[in-house]
């Protein structure tokens, strides 16, 4: 055995009591679980729970696992496999034109880095990690990307070739080994999709067993609307469903998670599969762009500073932004207090990080220094947005079908600390402190139930002849530290994270090895 994990208390990942039991590794798979077990390293794990390791559900580390070798945002509160492609927005499948148009669309998520992208199709994407990457990742073929890809930024419906060109191009990334298809459909192009096309694509996906992981249209007013769309499209396509941080925001929806879960529960009785991922935190995070109304982003960027150089356009963007909510924004009028400026692309607008936009525009009517720093960052600014409801997100972090997320966005001055804390946070806010879980209800939260929703057959449990992606924590002690003040913090009381059987991080420190790998659906 190259390990033996020496009495731990086991949460298996399936949510059953606790076990004490050796473990050994070998060949980066548990080779043994029992007693009395030898191995040429041992370690001691007395007073801790060993546990599958985690599964972040909706990640955007596209490009930091690529250029962060030590990644210890997931890899230090014990994330081994992250899933990517999200919310419709990613860097595959692309083209030599659509690719550098894709890096500036999300900068604000991704950073600008300076990783060479070579790579078009999901493919060779997963090939690029295949090379060596902190921890294992999955991937879901972006619908916005694949939208852009076949028809550019335009806000109209797909003509019939341009559907047949997007499906192929889903159809292509399933084959290549993703595990579905991602949507962001409060970001430009992806909002411009009706149902009827989403529906189309989700056949195609439901042909090779994946998953719809859509953000829908609106978490705010019209989020109800937006989550029967979604069922009914999973309903009508035969897909499964998994809902992006699924999640009730703005006073509008205060108290209302029970008619969301109702809603869930319907569908689960008439056989639909859905399951959610939700970060238990109360701010989100996006990109300052994604408030605008979608009008004003058809043709892109470039289109929209021409538009914005019209006063009678630019000043009924202000009118929707401040008087009727636009559909970027939730449908919400906007309370410049409540969303914070937490990065920009532009080194001389730093000064504004950390500034709620109402502070930051001073004299400036707050719409119109918005319209202004968008320009003057070249669409790069980051924000965070405090519009969440404790109630809602507790109530939908204990629902049957629910795993655990990040929504992790890793660049930027000041980034939320969901990314470095989510999983800790779990672990030690919500399950020591609160009570809201059993420890093994936790783990399996965040480790078996991902899995089962992936379709891994090897990962996401305790067991023999599984991959040996596996965390060690203390449960008097895991938590989170990272802090909306000082986000970038490795969480406390994880000293051990495998992945694939290789030590990544030992007496929580990280060993500098590289030994995650893509992670493909299998072919049907």
């Amino acid at each position: 055995m190259d390990f033996v994990i020496r009495g731990a208390e086991i949460a298996d990942g399936t949510g059953a009591p606790r076990y004490r039991a050796d473990v050994a590794v070998r060949e980066g798979r548990i080779a043994a679980v029992g007693e009395g077990l030898e191995g040429a390293q041992k370690i001691d794990a007395g007073g801790l729970v060993l546990a599958p390791g985690f599964i972040d559900m909706h990640a955007h580390s596209e490009l930091a696992v690529l250029a962060d070798h030590d990644h210890l945002a997931k890899l230090g509160q014990g994330v081994t496999l992250e899933v990517l492609g999200q919310d419709g927005l990613s860097y595959a499948p692309v083209n030599d034109a659509t690719a550098p148009q894709m890096r500036e669309a999300i900068a604000a998520w991704n950073g600008r880095s300076d990783v060479e992208a070579d790579w078009r199709t999901v493919g060779e994407y997963l090939d690029r990690l295949d090379r060596g990457i902190p921890v294992n990742a999955a991937y879901l073929v972006p619908h916005g990307t694949v939208r852009m890809l076949a028809m550019g930024w335009d806000d109209q419906p797909p003509t019939a070739a341009e559907l047949v060109a997007m499906k192929a191009q889903v159809a292509q990334g399933m084959e290549e080994g993703a595990f579905g298809l991602s949507a962001g459909l409060s970001y430009t192009p992806g909002m411009y999709a009706d149902t009827a096309e989403l529906v189309e694509l989700c056949r195609v996906v439901a042909r090779y067993g994946g998953y719809f992981g859509p953000h829908q249209r609106s978490y705010g007013a019209g989020a109800m609307e937006g989550y029967a769309e979604m069922i009914e499209i999973s309903r009508e396509a035969g897909c499964a469903l998994h809902l992006a941080h699924a999640t009730l925001n703005y006073d509008v929806n205060a108290g209302r998670a029970a008619e969301l879960l109702k809603l869930i529960d319907e569908a689960l009785d008439e056989g639909v599969p859905v399951s959610l991922d939700t970060y238990p935190y109360l701010p989100g995070m996006t990109m300052l762009a994604a408030l605008l109304p979608s009008w004003s982003l058809a043709g892109g960027y470039g289109a929209l500073r021409e538009r914005l150089k019209d006063p009678g356009t630019r000043a009924r963007i202000v009118h929707e932004l401040d008087v009727t909510g636009t559909d970027g924004a939730n449908g919400v009028p906007a309370d410049w207090a409540k969303y914070e400026i937490a990065g920009v692309a532009n080194p001389e607008l730093r000064r504004y990080v950390g500034m709620p936009v109402a502070e930051a525009a001073g004299e400036q009517r707050p719409a119109e220094f918005f319209l202004d720093l968008l320009v003057r960052d070249d669409f790069g600014t980051g924000c965070l947005m405090h519009v969440g409801n404790e109630e809602n997100v507790r109530a939908i972090m204990r629902h049957g079908v629910h795993t655990g997320s990040s929504d992790g966005v890793l660049a930027g001055d000041k980034i939320h600390p969901r990314a470095w804390g989510s999983f800790a946070r779990y672990l030690g806010h919500y399950t020591r402190e609160l009570g809201l879980f059993s420890v093994e209800e936790c783990v399996a939260h965040l480790s078996g139930r991902p899995a089962a929703v992936l379709g891994l057959k090897d990962r996401g449990l305790v067991k023999e002849g599984f991959a040996a992606d596996l965390v060690l924590f203390d449960p008097a002690t895991v938590d989170a530290r990272s802090t909306f003040a000082e986000p970038r913090q490795q969480a406390a009381g994880i000293p051990y994270v495998f992945v694939n059987g290789a030590l990544a991080i030992t007496d929580g420190r990280r060993t500098g090895v590289l030994t995650g790998r893509s992670v493909r659906r299998p072919r049907r």
